[in-house]
């Protein structure tokens, strides 16, 4: 098991709140970016913990780039009253949070797991890798806002300065480090009540056709679709994210 390293949050809602959840951001984000998640939940009466990942935001920089590593230090985040009530993670976070709830399905009640890296094709790899050049060469709201024009401003205000606080060498070796790309087999072990809220492959996702299918086969899995949303729809249909989020978790307030 890697050596885990402390991770830096920010939290909305009330701490002595009953209901508990930890957020995850993707590559090249950071936790910040988890903001519309973090304030719905709390409205609705939650605590919602976001974390910087290893070499993201102001999160510890480290030689280990595995997703393995990048689980190690999720499994190391324990809520003083027990399982976190709810996990939600995105892209790469999904990967490694999916890699930590199968080892220990004590970690958390309940999964739910946006557009999620769980295998990366090669075109996959190339989309992302060329994304992720273009943000770190002009880490800056202009170039943010002209690539997304329909996003909220104060995401494109975090999404710059995520470029502009994560480390390039660690984004660059998280790519390197994980040639293979495939968590599949912690997915089929997963036992919690996990939803994925898949990005509409009309526009861009990352899980969708034969990988989708097949991680379906798990019962412990369900999955939902945001129409006209790319990789990150809480960015790009929030509304529609948010709804498709507390659909999900209508048997958990119950």
């Amino acid at each position: 098991m890697p050596a885990p390293v402390s991770l830096p949050r920010q939290s909305w809602g009330s701490p002595d709140a009953a209901r508990r959840a930890l957020l995850v951001h993707g590559l090249g984000s950071n936790g910040a970016l988890m903001w519309r998640y973090g304030v719905h939940l709390a409205d609705a009466g939650w605590r919602a913990d976001a974390v910087d990942l290893r070499g993201h935001g102001t999160a510890p920089r480290t030689l280990d780039y595995r997703i393995d590593a990048y689980a190690a230090d999720l499994a190391a985040l324990r809520d003083p009253a027990g399982p976190w009530d709810l996990v939600v993670a995105h892209s790469l976070g999904a990967a490694a949070a999916t890699v930590t709830a199968a080892a220990d399905p004590a970690w958390t009640r309940r999964l739910v797991l946006i557009d999620p890296a769980l295998h990366l094709l090669p075109r996959d790899r190339g989309i992302v890798r060329r994304s992720q050049t273009a943000a770190f060469e002009d880490p800056t709201r202009r170039a943010v806002r002209a690539e997304h024009p329909d996003w909220h401003e104060v995401d494109v205000e975090l999404k710059a300065l995520s470029a502009q606080q994560a480390s390039r060498w660690a984004v660059e070796q998280t790519s390197i480090q994980n040639p293979e790309w495939d968590v599949r087999e912690a997915a089929s072990r997963l036992t919690v009540p996990t939803h994925i809220i898949g990005s509409d492959p009309r526009v861009y996702s990352i899980f969708t056709g034969a990988l989708a299918e097949e991680v379906l086969q798990n019962s412990a899995v369900t999955m939902s679709v945001v129409a006209r949303a790319g990789h990150s729809p809480h960015r790009d249909k929030p509304e529609a994210t948010l709804a498709a989020l507390d659909a999900a978790l209508t048997p958990l307030v119950r």
